[in-house]
């Protein structure tokens, strides 16, 4: 008897234990349940795509900027470059200028890579111009228009954070249509990584014939014509310095052989003959002297492209 009492109080406590884990296992039961509720139902026929959705078109003219890229001879690059920016925030839309005159752009094998978050528009010339890019086009519905060479390649993060400063600095100075151009670059000659306002594409399709037989004759300046339009319009220097942290340069890497232009041995001469003629056609010089650099505090040396592409 004293055994068998002895035993007793174990047996009790392993009920109460069976009890108490059954409770458990039912309350988490509940739980999942109530959780599994909450969750959207999913059709069979609306099985969600894990691939990239595009953005939708809903976005606001001043909270978005439109990237316009101008190309000859680099499809491979254009190709990587059109990725790489599809992770920009706040792009609306690109378009690519496309110089290769007689050949076909490579719109179908881009979809076929998709879909892709930001739509891209291939506008195909019928002239090799320097200056198409800065056609009025129809797709432009943007207030913000970065503009960036064929060849180069900037972080995301330097990116954004100049379309930010181009926000903050346009709100404050815009009292008309067009009030400040943003550089990405300290010299006058890279308009190619610049924002600026898509009121200055209308206006320069207003400028004298001049200017543009002077652009069309040396196949450059048309980033110091745009320069000395903006520095007239507004009488104040014609951009600000951002500086960057990642940009890069990736001729090196096409496959096409071709260099840039900058490469000839006449391309400074040209630019500063190009300085000279605008004064004349412009009766004087508007471009003004400005000291102003716009950097990140605190922003670290890495972007989304230091790996090798």
């Amino acid at each position: 008897r004293y055994f068998h009492f002895c035993k007793l109080p174990g047996r009790v406590m392993g009920i109460r234990l069976l009890r108490f884990t059954s409770v458990v296992i039912l309350v988490l039961l509940l739980v999942a349940g109530a959780l599994t509720a909450l969750l959207p139902s999913i059709k069979d026929d609306k099985m969600p795509n894990l691939r990239r959705e595009p953005k939708t078109q809903s976005q606001s003219a001043l909270g978005s900027f439109t990237l316009i890229m101008q190309t000859y001879n680099r499809t491979d690059l254009l190709l990587k470059l059109l990725n790489h920016y599809q992770a920009i925030p706040h792009l609306h839309k690109v378009i690519v200028v496309w110089n290769n005159i007689g050949e076909k752009v490579p719109e179908e094998m881009w979809n076929s890579l998709g879909p892709h978050p930001v739509p891209v528009v291939f506008k195909v010339q019928t002239v090799n111009r320097m200056r198409n890019r800065l056609q009025n086009f129809p797709e432009l519905e943007t207030k913000a228009v970065l503009m960036m060479d064929d060849d180069t390649l900037v972080s995301a993060h330097d990116l954004a954070f100049a379309f930010s400063v181009w926000q903050v600095m346009f709100c404050i100075l815009a009292s008309s249509i067009c009030e400040l151009q943003l550089r990405l670059v300290v010299l006058i000659r890279v308009i190619v990584y610049s924002f600026f306002h898509s009121g200055y594409l209308e206006d320069f399709q207003r400028q004298p014939e001049a200017v543009y037989a002077l652009i069309d004759e040396t196949q450059n300046c048309d980033d110091i014509a745009m320069n000395f339009l903006v520095a007239k319009h507004t009488g104040k220097p014609s951009g600000v310095f951002v500086k960057p942290v990642d940009i890069r340069n990736l001729e090196k890497d096409t496959n096409s052989g071709y260099s840039g232009m900058w490469h000839r041995a006449e391309h400074l001469l040209q630019r500063s003959y190009c300085v000279n003629k605008l004064v004349n056609i412009y009766d004087g010089m508007p471009l003004k002297y400005s000291n102003i650099m716009i950097s990140q505090f605190g922003f670290p040396n890495y972007a989304n492209h230091k790996n090798k592409m």
